[in-house]
Order: structure tokens, then sequence, then C-alpha cells
């Protein structure tokens, strides 16, 4: 089966995404199986989706029951499963965010936040952060800093600009009478695993209140407690007017939400909109997910096991590890080499990781994971990096 699903991919994909040599069948909790039946330790989740686990069973029970009463319903129309999700929705996020789009990814999100943003201030500009992402469309390009992303398809949209992270002087500079919006992670995921320093976040609002700008939190890979709190931007004395939320938000289906706050709109009928946002299988599948996470408190898991995992690789004594660095099971190795080899003899030792720029390890394993699990990943890593791949 291997080989012909893999002939199959190379033969009708387009061949944008770079592929590890295995074929992925099952997966249950924190664990996946390839085709041969090999079994791995799954510190990447899907990017980081499978936050409460594979196949979780509140989700699949939730997919299932829904599926077999009504899968699609516009917003042109009123629906149960999707009022059920507004309604926790509004009950996770942080306060003073009340109302919320619906789509259906991180991107999507973004896109939506910037045109709000623009909408609700009559201004153009948009504030970003160095090493920062936010996804690959157009809109959310312009936000993202990495040039090998931006180069190909420039010029992008205009009236974006970008500043060093961790810096509030940096913001407070920027930031004008024309600005309407900074935006920006609380981690930095794609960009190594950099956290925001103490006092940042709450500079740069301060800077955005000053001048009259929005700030928008890009939580899609930090949000539903993956940092510890059930948004990262709970660590800090901080409140957003948007804030973007995607991944792990459905459990493993494809679904996002931009929550905002009083300073955004109005935002008049028809001024945004899509087909799929807001369908009642998703809804149902992220109500599940949502209320699974907060019942077992994954976030309070996601600070203990973090910093139980974060020491035991602080304590790998290897001459190529530069830093280890993240909060909560949002966690990055950044190696004083390439990491691409590193992530392949990891596969081999039977342990999925994420890259994260050109030499950081990330590890986004899902938040169920068992603490034997994260020791199993520890020492392959160990191993990987006392015997250097060639």
């Amino acid at each position: 089966m291997s080989e012909a699903v893999i002939e199959a991919e190379n033969k009708y994909a387009t061949g944008l995404h770079k592929k590890r040599d295995l074929v992925l069948v099952r997966g249950s909790g924190a664990r996946v199986w390839d085709s041969t039946g090999k079994e791995y330790v799954d510190c990447n989740a899907g990017h980081g989706v499978a936050l409460v686990g594979h196949c979780n069973r509140r989700v699949v029970e939730a997919i299932q029951a829904q599926a077999e009463r009504l899968v699609t319903c516009p917003e042109t129309f009123y629906n149960d499963a999707r009022a059920g999700l507004l309604s926790t929705l509004a009950e996770a996020v942080p306060a003073g965010l009340a109302r919320f789009f619906l789509c259906n990814s991180g991107t999507e999100a973004v896109e939506a936040a910037i045109k709000f943003a623009r909408l609700s201030t009559g201004r153009k500009e948009i504030v970003a952060t160095m090493r920062g992402f936010h996804g690959r469309s157009m809109g959310a390009l312009s936000a993202t800093w990495e040039p090998k992303y931006r180069k190909p398809f420039e010029p992008l949209v205009p009236g974006f600009h970008h500043v060093p992270f961790g810096l509030p002087e940096t913001i407070v500079e920027a930031v004008t009478e024309d600005t309407a919006a900074v935006i920006l992670e609380v981690v930095q995921g794609e960009g190594g695993v950099h956290v925001a320093p103490p006092g940042y976040l709450e500079g740069v609002e301060e800077a955005c209140r000053r001048k009259g700008a929005l700030l928008i939190i890009d939580e899609v890979q930090t949000g539903f407690g993956r940092t510890g709190r059930m948004f990262a931007c709970e660590h800090f004395d901080v409140d957003p007017d948007i804030l973007c939320m995607s991944k792990a938000m459905g459990g493993g289906v494809p679904v996002a939400a931009v929550a905002l706050g009083s300073r955004v709109g109005p935002l008049p009928v028809g001024v945004h909109g899509n087909t799929f946002g807001g369908n009642p299988l998703v809804c149902a599948a992220a109500s599940a997910a949502i209320e699974f996470i907060e019942e077992n408190d994954l976030p309070g898991r996601a600070i203990a096991l973090g910093a139980r995992f974060k020491a035991r690789l602080e304590s790998i004594k290897s001459p190529l590890i530069r830093e280890v660095r993240g909060l909560g099971l949002m966690v990055g190795v950044e190696l004083r080499q390439k990491n691409g080899p590193y992530l392949d003899a990891l596969v081999k030792a039977g342990v999925l990781a994420l890259p994260a720029g050109g030499t950081v390890i990330r590890f986004l394993p899902p938040l169920v994971i068992e603490p034997e699990d994260l020791e199993f990943a520890a020492r392959a890593l160990e191993g990987v990096l006392s015997n250097p791949p060639e």
C-alpha cells in the first residue's frame, strides 16, 4: 500500500510540501502509526492541530452525531450547532471579546482581522513583527516577515511595516495616526518559538491605545491551552481588540474564528463572509474539543508537563544545542546546525517533530500526551544529537 500511496501523491499533488518518507494511516491520543505498522510519538500533531489527541472520542462522537443530522448550513440561516459553538467561545476567550466571525483556517482568520481593522479605523497601515508568521494568502503574507515566503509574490498588499519582535520602543515609533492595527504572536511559532518578554505586550497595547490603533493577537498556534493558559495572551496583562484562532480549535477538523472586542465595528452586512465558515459539522466538533480541553484542564497539564519536558531537554549535554525555549507544551530546541537531518533522524527513532526556521526543532505534542512519551522524545533527541546524521 505504501508504494501506491506515495506514487499517487507524487504524481497528482503539486509538490508544494516537503514530504517525509512514510505513510500515516492511524492515530490515537499522542501516537500515530504508518502503513507498515510502525508506531511514533507524535510531537508534530498536524502542526499543533491534534491538541486533544488523535481521534479524540468526544470529538469523534460529536462529528458522527452531527453528520447524521445536518452537515452544511450557511450563516444566512440560524443553526443550533453554530449557536452552541458561539456560546462556548464566548465563555472561553479573554474578557472583552464578545463577537465572532467563523471561518476555516488561521490564514482566513488573519485576512478577516486585517479587513475588520481597516474598516473599523478607516486607516490602512498595519504594523507586524520580524520573524512573525501569519499565513500565506496575500493579506496574511503581507503581515508575514520571512522573505522566502514573500519575495516570489511581490508586490504584496501595501501598507504593512515590520519591526523587531520583543522591543516595545520599536512599536512606539512605528505606530502612528495612520496605523489601523498592530498584529503579532505571543509566541512566535514558525519564527523559532520566541516568547514575548515581560512587559512587551503591555507596551504594545499602550502604544496602540495612545494612537487609536487596534491590537490583533494571532493565537492560531498558541490558542486553546497550548501554552498553559486557554490563550497565550492571558499570561500577560493585555486586552486584544481582535484575536485570531484556529488549529486546535476543531479537534482535528478545519475551523477558525476571529474574536472581536468593543472597539471593532460596526461591520455592515455583506462586508465579509464565506461559504463553509460556521457549518454545523465543524461547530459540533469544535464545541466538543473546547469542552474536553476545559473539563480535563489541558492548559494546566500543558504547564506541568511543559516545564518538566523543557527541563529535560535543557539537561541534554550536547554542544549542538544553542538554546531551549518555549511556553507550556510549545517548545523549541535551537541547534547550531540546520535542523533537517535531525528531524529525519528523529523520524527513524520514532518521534515526529517540526522545524521552526532553519535551525529550531519544534515540539507541539497533543496535550493528552503521557510523561513517558515525552521522555521517549527527549531520549530520542539526545540519541540523535550524540550521533549526528551525516
